[in-house]
């Protein structure tokens, strides 16, 4: 399958889910899982954790991709973390989570055991520029949502470490995009990465997959 085939595909599949079979997803979820899910956005008060709908898009994209080696940049409350988890727990995957704010952090830690994901899921506390470069080997499936004005220099930081066709993700780059002009080029004209933008909620997400 062409790269261009792999990204529609993926993204069928995902549109097919969203319309036509969201109660199945729901379900995929015991009750304390989707009871805290639904805790993490009311206790949201700064909107910093995605949308639901984007962390379904997040679920579907891993379970669809395969990824086995995911890394989260901007964890908040571990919200997009637990629909990453949920997707990782069928690929056989793990997923760090790095978080700059330590109250946030260890929230978001204490989210993901309440969800049973702690055996998936790692939360690393710090500054993910210097954090990230500690951590060893590629990664498969890289999803940014952190200061948006600080996109560019994360891509530049992880797509040297993405695996052939691995996906990079970046989150609110419709709402946002005049804060991320620079990583928005960047993807788009960059020859190694095949670029889409995609809505699954009105804050938009950047699906990059690298095919060089």
């Amino acid at each position: 399958m062409s790269v261009r085939g792999f990204v529609f595909f993926v993204f069928f599949v995902s549109f097919v889910v969203f319309v036509r079979d969201r109660s199945c997803i729901v379900h995929a979820q015991t009750a304390d899982q989707h009871q805290l899910l639904a805790q993490i956005k009311r206790a949201d008060a700064g909107q910093l954790a995605v949308s639901e709908e984007d962390g379904r898009f997040l679920r579907v994209m891993i379970v669809t991709s395969g990824a086995r080696r995911v890394l989260e940049i901007g964890g908040a409350f571990g919200y997009s973390a637990i629909w990453m988890g949920l997707g990782l727990r069928q690929t056989g995957g793990r997923l760090t989570s790095i978080e700059y704010d330590p109250a946030r952090a260890q929230m978001a830690a204490e989210n993901i055991r309440k969800a049973g994901l702690a055996d998936i899921v790692t939360v690393i506390s710090g500054d993910a520029f210097k954090e990230a470069p500690k951590l060893e080997g590629a990664f498969d499936f890289v999803f940014l949502d952190a200061w948006k004005r600080d996109y560019k220099r994360f891509l530049d930081l992880m797509l040297p470490r993405l695996e052939p066709r691995g996906l990079f993700l970046a989150h609110n780059v419709v709402n946002k995009q005049v804060e991320m002009r620079d990583f928005l080029d960047a993807i788009k004209n960059d020859p190694r990465l095949f670029t889409t933008i995609v809505t699954p909620s009105a804050e938009g997400m950047s699906v990059s997959v690298r095919i060089k």
